[in-house]
């Protein structure tokens, strides 16, 4: 009995202290294609870590997070961006469309794959450079539709 209450004890604190270390769920929308394989794809191949940042569970498909308090947010499915005057960056063959609205937190969304890709960094926690580096790699697996942004310099003419 005395040993029944002991190991009842020890699993009761082990618990307790695996559910202090986690961090809680981060909720978020699914886009409205999350259930697209191509984002399964993507989904089961995103990295554990972000710039030190360890990946954290979601509550919606085909999203990902990063930090706690989450400083990356990653949402697989929306529909492919038209054209756009903000500016775009390429990363390791994955074009990128840079919104700034709210420095030093971007929004970035993913320009000619099918489905789009958006990520919203913190970049007061995270390097936005590492953070698309290691997101481009996966993000290349999503199917091109042939679109590709233009820098805007060359778009500016200068």
């Amino acid at each position: 009995m005395r040993a029944r209450r002991l190991l009842a004890s020890v699993l009761a604190l082990a618990v307790a202290a695996a559910l202090a270390g986690c961090a809680g769920t981060v909720s978020m929308q699914p886009a409205g294609e999350s259930n697209d394989p191509a984002c399964a794809d993507v989904s089961v191949a995103l990295p554990g870590t972000l710039d030190g940042q360890a990946r954290r569970w979601t509550d919606a498909q085909a999203t990902a997070a990063w930090g706690d308090p989450a400083a990356v947010l990653f949402t697989c499915g929306l529909d492919p961006l038209g054209p756009t005057t903000l500016p775009c960056q390429t990363v390791n063959g994955v074009d990128w469309v840079i919104d700034e609205t709210d420095a030093p937190k971007y929004r970035v969304t993913s320009y000619g794959r099918v489905p789009a890709v958006e990520v919203y960094l913190d970049n007061d926690i995270v390097a936005s450079a590492e953070v698309l580096d290691a997101l481009s790699i996966v993000v290349s697996r999503l199917p091109a539709d042939g679109s590709t942004c233009v820098p805007r310099e060359s778009a500016d003419g200068s």
